[in-house]
Parts: C-alpha cells; sequence; structure tokens
C-alpha cells in the first residue's frame, strides 16, 4: 500500500483503536502559532509534548503560561538540537509514556491537526508502521506552492527514492508523520540525523528495519510563517548524506543481510558499464589523437559493454523497486 487515498477520516477510528495515541510538536521560532496548532488537536489524542528546542521566543515558557489543555507537556533543550533532535526527544518521552502512535507536526501553522485521523488509520488498521504527509498528491495543492520549493522537492524526492528504498513515496521533507511506537523501538534514535534531514535518515533507518511506510494526500498550508529551511542552502548537503545512505542500504540489503540475483545484477552491471566507458573514451581518444577511425569490432565491444551493463542495471532497479516492505513491523510484534 503507497498511498491512502481515503477522502474522509474514518468514522470507526476511534471504536476500533484502543491505541494511546500522542502528539510531538517541535518549537522553535513559533510563538505566534502554536497556541492555535495546540487548540486545533483532537480528542483522539491523550498526549501533547511541546519540545522547546532552546527557542529565543522562549515557546515553551509561552505554552505553559497561556496554555490549559491538561494533554500539553512541556520538554524543554537547554541547547538547540535542531528539527531531528527536537522531535527525538518528544519520541523517547512518548515511548516512556507508553504511547502507541506518535504523530509529529510542526508549530507554525502550517500543517492543519485536524488531518491527524487520516495519518492514524493506516497504522491503526495494521496496514503501515509510518505514515507521512504529500502534498503533490492533489494538483490544485501543487499550484499554490513556491516554484523553488516544487523545483526542490522533486529533486530531494528522486534522491529519496534512491537512497531509502521506497520508491512508491514522494515528498520527503514534508515533516507530518505518525509512527507505530513498534517501529520506533526497533530504531536507534541516536544515530539519526538531528537537523533537516531527520525525516529522509528516518525513511532510510525504516527501510533496513523493513517497516512500511504510507503516503497521505495533504494540502499545504502557506499564510505568514517564515521557514528556516532552504532547499538551495542544503541542496548539495543532501546529496552528500543520500549518496551516503544508499551505499549503506545497497550493501546492507544486498550484500550483507542477502545475496540475490539483484545483487549480481547490480555487480555486473556496474562492472560492464565502468569498462564500457572507459575502454570506449580510451579508443576515442586514442583515434583521435591518431586522426583514424576506430576500428568497428572495438566500438562493438565497448557498445555490447554499455548496453548489457544499462540492461542489469535496469533489472536491478526493477527488483529494487518491487521490494517494498509488505508487512508491518506491528504486526511481526518485534521483541514481544
Amino acid at each position: 500500500m503507497a498511498l491512502c487515498n481515503s477522502t474522509k477520516p474514518p468514522k470507526n477510528l476511534d471504536e476500533i483503536c484502543s491505541k494511546q495515541i500522542a502528539v510531538v510538536i517541535p518549537c522553535y521560532k513559533v510563538r505566534k502559532h502554536i497556541l492555535d496548532v495546540i487548540s486545533a488537536i483532537g480528542s483522539e489524542c491523550v498526549a501533547i509534548y511541546v519540545v522547546d528546542d532552546c527557542c529565543p521566543e522562549s515557546s515553551g515558557n509561552w505554552v505553559s503560561q497561556h496554555c490549559t489543555d491538561p494533554r500539553v507537556r512541556i520538554i524543554r533543550h537547554e541547547q538547540n538540537q535542531g528539527v531531528g533532535g527536537a522531535v527525538i526527544s518528544g519520541y523517547r518521552q512518548a515511548l516512556a509514556d507508553g504511547m502507541d502512535i506518535i504523530v509529529k507536526i510542526d508549530g507554525d501553522g502550517q500543517m492543519d491537526p485536524t488531518l491527524i485521523k487520516y495519518f492514524l488509520a493506516p497504522i491503526a488498521f495494521g496496514e503501515a508502521d509510518y505514515t507521512k504527509g504529500n502534498r503533490f498528491y492533489h494538483l490544485k495543492s501543487v499550484a499554490s506552492m513556491p516554484r523553488m520549493r516544487i523545483l526542490g522537492n522533486a529533486g530531494l524526492s528522486f534522491l529519496n527514492k534512491l537512497s531509502t528504498g521506497y520508491w512508491n513515496i514522494f515528498d520527503p521533507t514534508n515533516g507530518y508523520t505518525a509512527i507505530h511506537r513498534d517501529a520506533l523501538s526497533v530504531l536507534d534514535l541516536e544515530k539519526i540525523s538531528s537537523r533537516y534531514f531527520f525525516e529522509t535518515d528516518l525513511l532510510f533507518r525504516l527501510n533496513l528495519a523493513h517497516g512500511v511506510v504510507v503516503d497521505v494526500p495533504m494540502d499545504a498550508k502557506y499564510a505568514d510563517e517564515v521557514s528556516s529551511l532552504s532547499i538551495s542552502g542544503v541542496f548539495f548537503e543532501f546529496l552528500g548524506k543520500h549518496l551516503r545512505n544508499f551505499m549503506k542500504r545497497i550493501f546492507y540489503n544486498y550484500f550483507l543481510r542477502d545475496m540475490s540475483a539483484a545483487s549480481f545484477e547490480l555487480l555486473f552491471g556496474a562492472l560492464l558499464m565502468l569498462f564500457g566507458t572507459l575502454f570506449s573514451s580510451y579508443h576515442w581518444i586514442y583515434s583521435s589523437r591518431l586522426h583514424v577511425a576506430t576500428p568497428t569490432g572495438t566500438v562493438i565491444i565497448g557498445a555490447l559493454a554499455l548496453l548489457s551493463g544499462l540492461q542489469l542495471l535496469l533489472a536491478f532497479i526493477t527488483h529494487d523497486v518491487e521490494s517494498q516492505p509488505k508487512i508491518p513491523i506491528q504486526r511481526l510484534n518485534y521483541g514481544n
């Protein structure tokens, strides 16, 4: 299941879901919006963790002084740890308090808290371990997005597919998420990136644990909030981290923990592509310097190596696309 296509929140969710549901809200310069966000969170959530990530506006104190919601608990950081570090602090506390499903939304008002039920449904029904928002599903929503954000997310989404192995999801930087405690419990939270790469790095580690991820269509809201994330500013940083995670994922999944036909397709495909490129380049340069035509047999050898390598790599990609995790971790009851 790649996409939650529900058009309305499931009416029977409250009846069948006896889960303890919590919301984590990382706070940094969101004082203007945070109270409205908290007030819009529905009764299905029994705990709200407001994480003041050393906010210069003292968001935690602001909430403590002006919010009377008994579900709210303030977590304060003495030093700024980034959005990932703030969410992880909320995750840890939610696990310690026995929460079953933990939702993460931002405190800047861009994410509609009334959509939480959409994110809960696939997890509560045992169909997924992790759900995340997808702002690109509805064309109307895409039309309202800044062009730079659209282009940046498109590029990052492709890199995300390569590095995480989740070819069926989009909008990797979307921070509207929900996760089951069983999936969270098998992750090493210490190793997850604590800054803006947090959501993508979490997906990478979920794939290594064979977690099932589902996209939830949503509309983005843009008002007067100021985002501190610049897609152009982090693109090359993300590129390096994506490459690192891609290499790790391939090694772990196709050579360390398992070896299949796809492993050999990747290995021999890469070798043939490398050989074909080097062989053809050498003879092209050699012939150009001598001003002579490259022998037909030499051309055929290079072309055959390149085409064979390309075919093997495409076969590997097809296998990788079809190897999406299908059984949620929560149904396997790891550790229980």
